[in-house]
């Protein structure tokens, strides 16, 4: 049964268009890869899906439930987690980096019951046992990996059914991007299904169960990630 679908979305930013005619599915417990070149409009559409972006038409359904033209935090309720890229187009950073480890991931589950907020803090600190390390260090001076570290966990704090990530690996070394990359399966078989947009296309559809090609707002690709490579997905770039 599909966790998202989503049919015939039309979304942008005001009026500028950015999306056109977009479908897709993705199933309970995948991990989902959204691949494309900058400003086909990967990012769009996880902000569409959350609340962020103007929807002219078209629907999106969250296990069966229409979030279509929802608040951010309405869709957050319905069981959607979103860690932005840092920094992202709204100019805001995926951690507060005035408060330390322990306050981010307690401000992450504000709502949560707190037996379940004490539950989702002993999960993410066993998948992150750095942060374990680091619980009363600000924000502001962790590294790039231990932000990210910290952004996805605080994703996670609210137990959603679909959590979003938008390029989680960027600007990492290589040995902390491949524990990301490890993280991301360890959260999907935790049952959590997983959008994941990424630049590291190679690294993503090895991970991936489903992928995603996007162009010029387009979606040009739907299907297995393992039936995708790196030549097919550079023709369908290139429009060939």
């Amino acid at each position: 049964m599909a966790l998202l679908k989503i049919s015939d979305l039309n979304a942008g930013y005001g009026k500028f268009h950015v999306l056109n005619g977009v479908s897709l599915e993705v199933e309970k417990g995948e991990i989902a890869v959204l691949l494309g070149p900058n400003g086909a409009g990967k990012s769009t559409l996880l902000n569409a899906i959350a609340g962020l972006a103007t929807i002219f038409s078209g629907s999106i359904v969250v296990d069966g439930r229409d979030v279509t033209g929802k608040s951010p935090g309405e869709i957050q309720k319905a069981g959607v987690g979103y860690v932005m890229q840092s920094p992202n187009n709204f100019g805001t950073p995926n951690i507060f980096p005035e408060l330390t480890v322990r306050e981010n991931l307690i401000a992450a589950a504000a709502g949560v019951r707190p037996e379940e907020a004490e539950k989702a803090l002993r999960e993410v600190l066993e998948l992150f046992p750095k942060l374990k390390e680091l619980e009363n260090r600000k924000g502001k001076f962790l590294s790039g990996g231990e932000r990210q570290m910290l952004a996805i966990s605080m994703g996670l704090m609210k137990r959603p059914k679909l959590l979003m990530l938008d390029e989680p690996t960027a600007g990492l070394a290589p040995k902390v991007a491949s524990d990301v990359f490890s993280a991301i399966k360890s959260i999907r078989d935790m049952g959590i299904t997983i959008l994941l947009v990424e630049q590291n296309a190679r690294k993503a559809l090895e991970i991936g169960d489903r992928a995603f090609v996007m162009v010029t707002g387009r979606l040009r690709y739907s299907g297995p990630a393992k039936e995708l490579d790196e030549e097919k997905l550079g023709r369908l770039i290139m429009g060939q």
